[in-house]
């Protein structure tokens, strides 16, 4: 297999890869650190943050996208963290991207803290949408897995990303055996009844402290099993690329009066590599071509250095030619990534 793209590859101005696959998705991540400490992602304490110096300036972010955009083919950008809602230059970086033609759709995932206030300046620059990540519905159970007492700042930043349009509002949940398994129909109700539309995820093995049992995790099988109760129906709209399967939830609409819909997110056990549209940026300007990528390709040093937006291009469109078949967790040699999610972007 060549190292990098054939030129007709280059000519056409697209992120392909050996297999046939186009990334029109980007995910951009902001800064790797949060205001709250999920298990499942970090530890509670001692997990040293990138030093600023390291981290791509507004500009360069803005660079970035503008190429990706203007010069690559994308077509989505999501902005994730750690949290990016602590991000300073938050709305100056949407509302450049917003200025974009063509204009991608723009989103963001968030924990919800500080979004009830965020949400309609957000909205004014150009954002589109948003995905909050939400556990349980109990606020003891929320401060066990966060080690804070922020569950009633969360559900308020729900509320306010409705009120300020910012539709459909997603729900992100990772379900966890003995510890809030248990709340995934009070989950889908809580969703239901306000309209916002439900996703959840198997847990992957991305936490820092590399402590991930998958003999542990909660399955899209037993997920659905927990659900029957809503006779679920499957989905006749295509996923497409979206890396959920989804079901109609008979009996409800979602806040446009549509069919209510609820999404189960399989990574490790219904896999969609085959379909993945995603190309992901790390806040100090690497390139991943996978979420479980051991590799990376370094941009921060070649716009540091003085190189073209061609040049970059070219850089960017090499690393994604190199993406493997899969994320190849379910092979014996498979190695978690050092970095840890809150360092990689969702």
């Amino acid at each position: 297999m060549p190292a990098v793209p054939p030129r007709d590859s280059v000519r056409r101005g697209v992120l392909a890869d050996r297999f046939g696959r186009v990334a029109t998705d980007l995910r951009v991540s902001l800064t790797d650190r949060c205001n709250l400490r999920c298990t499942y992602c970090m530890p509670e304490e001692g997990l040293a943050w990138m030093p600023r110096e390291q981290q791509l300036t507004d500009d360069e972010v803005g660079r970035l996208i503008r190429i990706a955009v203007e010069g690559l083919g994308v077509t989505e950008v999501r902005f994730t963290g750690g949290e990016p809602l602590i991000r300073r230059g938050l709305l100056g970086i949407v509302s450049a991207a917003a200025a974009l033609r063509p204009r991608p759709k723009l989103s963001v995932t968030t924990n919800g803290i500080g979004l009830e206030r965020m949400a309609a300046p957000l909205r004014d620059a150009g954002l589109d949408r948003v995905n909050v990540s939400l556990d349980t519905l109990s606020p003891s159970r929320f401060e066990q897995l966060t080690h804070r007492d922020r569950h009633a700042d969360v559900l308020k930043g729900l509320a306010g990303a409705a009120a300020a349009g910012l539709t459909p509002v997603k729900i992100n949940t990772v379900l966890m055996r003995g510890i809030n398994d248990d709340e995934a129909p009070a989950l889908l109700r809580f969703a239901l009844d306000h309209g916002y539309e439900l996703r959840f995820i198997e847990q992957m093995p991305l936490d820092a402290q590399h402590q991930w049992d998958r003999h542990e995790m909660v399955t899209a099988e037993a997920i659905l099993q927990s659900l029957e109760a809503y006779g679920l129906e499957p989905d006749p709209v295509s996923r497409g690329t979206a890396p959920a399967e989804t079901w109609v939830v008979p009996g409800y609409v979602d806040a446009a009066g549509k069919p209510a819909r609820v999404g189960v997110i399989g990574s490790v056990t219904r896999p969609f590599c085959g379909d993945c549209d995603r190309t992901r940026l790390t806040a100090d300007g690497q390139v991943r071509n996978c979420l479980f990528a051991t590799g990376e390709s370094d941009l921060r040093g070649l716009l540091r250095g003085g190189a073209s937006d061609d040049e970059v291009a070219d850089a960017w469109r090499a690393a994604m030619w190199g993406k493997k078949p899969g994320h190849g967790i379910d092979d014996p040699k498979f190695l978690q990534p050092v970095r840890p999610m809150s360092a990689i972007g969702g």
